[in-house]
């Protein structure tokens, strides 16, 4: 399954540097292309993962283990502590940075990841938003605990409707903040944004996709591989991160899907078997609104990376690329 030929160059002139985007849903495969397109050409890998930048947290992120990494470094994985934020403004920042340096060394950035906010971000630019306020975010999380956040979307829906479609119900990090911006500027984020300016990316772009296929098989997909995660030890991870003493559920990092179920369980608020359910669960819709993000992605090159004939068809559009 290929599918839309790839428009690089949308981004900038035919002299701007190069950058490969190698995009697709949570346990879709992009971790391994991501390698063996590093061992085939010259490009530096640039993780676009909001999990993957925090410490300790390696078997519930299927973060590529220390052999991986050795033999293909990944920018952008572990450079914050779970207790600490990581915003989209931060990532634009610093995979530019390391975009850079790639090309600096003569070299391809290849940016690989699931967070399609950062993607977002790092092509068009980011609104002037106002800092997050901790006593708002302590009153909206205080409010989801006594009323739930399906309700808090509903309030949003009502305020900001734009927002709320764009925002999935379970998806509590974004709804969070888009309420705090309406409570301190009394603007809906979804005006906010759309006054950003145009800040386009300097880079020639050529975008892969890496989606299995039918969709039957990315769920099976993740379902195995949360199971593997089990048997790698991802409680006693969890764990440990909680005996800290410093973290809790309602962090960025501790929301992570797996996360924050895992947590639950070892609260003893739920059985072993509904966590993995609701985390299984969790992780599905996360790769739906992934798809939906990617849907949005004109011009990209989709391909099932369970078929190697697709594969080998990529490497070779790729190929071409790099020589233009």
């Amino acid at each position: 399954m290929v599918r839309a030929k790839a428009k690089p160059g949308t981004e900038a002139g035919q002299r701007a540097p190069r950058a490969i985007f190698l995009m697709g849903p949570t346990a879709s495969g992009k971790t391994d292309m991501a390698i063996e397109l590093h061992q085939r050409f010259e490009v530096d890998i640039i993780s676009v993962d909001s999990a993957l930048v925090y410490r300790g947290m390696d078997i519930g992120t299927a973060k590529p283990d220390a052999a991986t990494l050795r033999r293909a470094p990944h920018a952008l994985i572990d450079i914050r502590d779970p207790a600490e934020s990581y915003s989209a403004a931060d990532f634009r920042e610093d995979a530019l940075l390391e975009m850079t340096r790639s090309v600096e060394r003569g070299r391809v950035p290849l940016l690989t990841g699931g967070t399609m906010l950062y993607f977002r971000a790092l092509s068009r630019g980011l609104a002037t938003l106002p800092s997050a306020d901790p006593a708002v975010r302590a009153a909206l999380e205080a409010e989801a605990r006594e009323h739930g956040w399906q309700a808090l979307h509903a309030r949003l829906a009502a305020l900001d409707p734009p927002a709320a479609q764009r925002i999935h119900p379970h998806d509590p990090q974004r709804i969070q903040r888009a309420l705090e911006v309406i409570e301190l500027t009394g603007r809906r984020i979804s005006e906010l944004q759309e006054e950003q300016a145009d800040r386009r990316l300097g880079y020639r772009v050529i975008r892969l996709v890496a989606c299995p296929q039918p969709r039957s098989l990315l769920h099976a997909r993740i379902e195995q591989r949360f199971g593997q995660m089990l048997e790698q030890g991802f409680l006693a991870e969890v764990e440990t991160l909680r005996a800290r003493g410093d973290l809790h559920r309602d962090l960025p990092s501790m929301r992570c899907v797996g996360y924050r179920q895992a947590w639950s369980h070892l609260e003893g608020e739920i059985d072993r078997p509904e966590m993995v359910r609701r985390a299984v669960i969790a992780t599905r819709q996360l790769a739906k609104r992934q798809i939906t993000w990617l849907r949005q992605e004109t011009g990209a090159l989709w391909y099932d990376p369970t078929e190697q004939s697709t594969r080998t068809s990529v490497v070779g559009e790729l190929g071409k690329f790099l020589e233009m």
